[in-house]
């Protein structure tokens, strides 16, 4: 018999599924959902199969609200060894990225399933609840120091791997663990027959970082005095003075991870918690800026549409404009304030975003202001409006704002080829920016208004214009 014949895909031979107990009898469990993962690599290797198996089935499910995990594995035949050829070890592959109750006997698993309490709620505190296509949601955070939220992470986390390409699970036991934030986001219903019951159904979650900024809080009188209170903070974070709260540092806030499961994809879930999570942070003080790390292009797109939703709707970002009465130079750089460097940056620093997200933001709200005569679409029909010379000048304007940024973006990787052939690069990258930019404007506008809230990285032209995180982790989203 052939090797192939022993070869199981492992993305089609795993199947995850959300549990829970069947109305009306306490006998069994039914299944809410059931679905595959995305990848399966940092499991069982590159070629993402399974050797020494036929007809191989690997279930894991999830007690749908406190996610309590149980694996089962089988199959008709087992590969029998010879000389070092075997069959892989699956339960073993799978306990670096499961707690131990995953390997818990079926009937353990069944039982505590149906035995979860009428009135368990996901841990932490209710952030928010908001209702989207006639379902009620709800959202709720704690950090990582809290015990509830610990052993959740720790039950969920092979969802990242799973559903994140490059994705890898947080240190759950990390001694800053009050300095990761997790929201979890959970489906909230009637319980049939039990008045005043709910039942929540895990949909998704997100992890936030907080990396402290040590700054001065005023200016120094000169460069050999510094500020007193400043002083005697490091003075006292250096000396591990048990009544300095970290916590009360200026930060810069990350988010990790993020994801929505397949089963709740596609319904506006993404956006809604992304928003309610920069929306969180916005009104937190020691917040000073919002990041988010690794993300891909899913993500990226949610993120950019979001953010140009929200930021139309303040009245000092829509006063921001461009500077027609700069003259375009035929040599040398470009002008350095086509919009007002000032009051953009103003802007930024109100709403926390991140440089390059705001202005590349601002760029697309700045595109779509442009005339019809002269503004980049989707489609390459040209518009049948005549351009007046003030249309075009202050599309050329917007075209060396977008240039400016993009050449001190990727500064190392154009300085490396000769000046023609430089410029033709920077010109190739704004089309596809003018493109991805009127596709992204085009979706802003075509989205309805988000349901009431009660209060990848992209390459183009092979220029690598993407946000980079520190570790790898990434974020993934369904919109």
């Amino acid at each position: 018999m052939s090797a192939d014949a022993w070869t199981a895909n492992a993305n089609e031979t795993l199947s995850i599924s959300l549990v829970a107990p069947a109305t009306g009898d306490m006998s069994g469990l039914k299944t809410i959902a059931t679905f595959n993962p995305r990848f399966t690599y940092p499991v069982f290797g590159d070629d993402e199969a399974i050797f020494g198996y036929q007809n191989l089935k690997i279930d894991l499910r999830y007690g749908a609200s406190d996610m309590r995990p149980n694996l089962a594995i089988s199959y008709s035949k087992k590969f029998k060894a010879i000389g070092e050829t075997k069959a892989a070890d699956i339960e073993e592959a799978l306990r670096d990225f499961l707690p131990e109750v995953a390997f818990q006997k079926q009937r353990d698993f069944d039982t505590a399933v149906k035995r979860l309490r009428d009135n368990w709620t996901p841990p932490g505190e209710l952030v928010t609840t908001f209702a989207s296509r006639a379902a009620t949601y709800e959202v709720w955070k704690s950090n990582l120091a809290d015990q509830a939220v610990k052993q959740l992470v720790s039950r969920i986390q092979i969802l990242v791997p799973l559903f994140i390409e490059g994705g890898t699970a947080i240190d759950v036991d990390d001694p800053d663990a009050d300095r990761w934030t997790v929201f979890f986001l959970y489906q909230k219903a009637p319980v049939v027959g039990k008045p005043g019951a709910f039942s929540y159904l895990f949909a998704g979650y997100s992890t936030v970082y907080r990396f402290f900024l040590f700054r001065p809080l005023t200016p120094p009188a000169s460069p050999s005095e510094k500020d007193a209170t400043q002083h005697k903070a490091e003075e006292e974070l250096a000396l591990g003075k048990d009544d300095f709260d970290l916590l009360q540092l200026p930060c810069r806030t990350r988010i990790s991870q993020f994801l929505v499961i397949p089963p709740f994809q596609h319904k506006g879930l993404g956006p809604q918690l992304y928003s309610i999570i920069y929306q969180e942070y916005l009104k937190h003080p020691q917040t000073l800026e919002i990041t988010v790390e690794d993300p891909n292009e899913a993500f990226d797109d949610m993120r950019d549409v979001a953010d140009l939703r929200f930021l139309r709707q303040t009245l000092e970002f829509s006063a921001l404009h461009i500077n027609t009465s700069i003259v375009v130079p035929k040599h040398g750089p470009a002008p350095a304030n086509i919009v007002d460097k000032d009051a953009s940056e103003a802007v930024r620093r109100k709403y926390k975003i991140a440089p390059r997200q705001f202005y590349r933001v601002l760029e697309m709200h700045l595109m779509s202001k442009l005339s019809d005569a002269v503004r980049p679409g989707i489609f390459p029909e040209k518009s049948t409006a005549r351009a007046t010379k003030q249309d075009e000048h202050r599309y050329k304007l917007w075209r060396l704002m977008v240039k400016k940024r993009l050449y001190i973006h990727n500064k190392d990787e154009l300085g490396q080829i000769e000046v023609p052939e430089r410029i033709e690069k920077l010109n190739e990258t704004v089309s596809g920016v003018e493109f991805d930019f009127a596709r992204l404007v085009a979706k802003a506008e075509a989205q309805p208004e988000a349901s009431a809230v009660s209060n990848g990285k992209r390459k183009i032209g092979n220029l690598d214009t993407s946000m980079n995180g520190g570790t790898g982790m990434g974020v993934s989203v369904g919109m």
